[in-house]
């Protein structure tokens, strides 16, 4: 059976993008590999194995594009309020919290965030199947 390990995503200024995830997901730098033309470095935290690589490829002046079919990374939290409060101190703005329902019970509360080269990050309350 497959086991996730990692999602990557290309970032333009590491530094920038290691110190955003410090403070919005606390995820700090496990691994970093450097290359002559790319570095990949390995976030994470206590809280799970899964690990996000950072890809900087040295050089590269253009903004990386998401396509039509990026969407977002999720993360699930104990308490949605605190965690958005505390973002918000930390000016990053994450969007207001919703609750979407199906099927008249609550699926999801939820909120997004997003990192400096434009990727979607979904914070989601711990509850049901967002553990």
């Amino acid at each position: 059976m497959a086991k996730l390990i990692h999602t990557m995503i290309r970032v333009s200024d590491l530094g920038t993008s290691v110190d955003f995830y410090r403070k919005a997901l606390a995820l700090h730098i496990k691994e970093q590999f450097v290359f002559d033309d790319y570095t990949l470095t390995y976030l994470a935290n206590p809280e799970t194995g899964f690990e996000l690589e950072l890809t900087h490829n040295h050089g590269v002046q253009l903004a990386y594009t998401h396509g039509s079919g990026y969407g977002h990374i999720a993360v699930s939290v104990d308490n949605i309020e605190q965690t958005h409060n505390e973002l918000k101190q930390l000016d990053i703005l994450p969007s207001d919290i919703k609750t979407i329902h199906h099927q008249d019970r609550v699926l999801a509360t939820l909120f997004f965030i997003t990192d400096p080269d434009g990727y979607k990050i979904e914070f989601l309350q711990r509850n049901g199947r967002y553990q």
